[in-house]
């Protein structure tokens, strides 16, 4: 975070985070726009890959890196462990984000998510999931139901 001085106000600069939930169309080329509020803070490149609740991950190059490096940190003596490194680090694709800020999404990722012509794009902080717009309406509507379980055992740990 930088801070500059303007006068007598203090003006701080933060990074924005990626969130919110947005409808796009996966064209007939497999490209899928990008919200342009997202488009700042990913970069010209970012890796897609399998994601959790058969959904994708996309990441900015630099949480990526992050990722891969916790990920191969991991003791590979560990069956699971040496498992969820293959699972996301082979599914991986570096993609170029192109002038109309679309990306392309590879047929065997396409098909791990289901994903048809309809595509949620949902910013979760750091990266952002790519979601088959009627699974992400039924998972929403599961999680909205647990909500109350779910914000007990959040405030269990200090998180709320």
């Amino acid at each position: 975070m930088g801070e500059s001085s303007l006068g007598k106000k203090k003006i701080i600069q933060t990074k924005n985070m990626l969130i919110g939930e947005y409808n796009h169309i996966l064209d007939t080329k497999k490209r899928l726009s990008l919200p342009s509020k997202f488009r700042r803070e990913l970069g010209e490149r970012v890796v897609v890959t399998h994601g959790l609740d058969h959904c994708l991950f996309v990441y900015p190059i630099g949480e990526w890196e992050k990722i891969a490096e916790k990920l191969s940190n991991l003791p590979m003596g560990a069956s699971d462990m040496r498992s969820f490194n293959r699972f996301l680090l082979a599914g991986a694709v570096e993609t170029e984000i192109d002038s109309m800020g679309r990306i392309l999404i590879p047929d065997f990722l396409k098909e791990f998510a289901g994903l048809k012509s309809k595509v949620s794009v949902v910013g979760i902080h750091t990266r952002i999931e790519l979601w088959d717009e009627e699974e992400w309406n039924k998972y929403k509507s599961k999680v909205s139901k647990e909500a109350d379980k779910l914000a007990e055992k959040l405030g269990e740990i200090g998180v709320i």
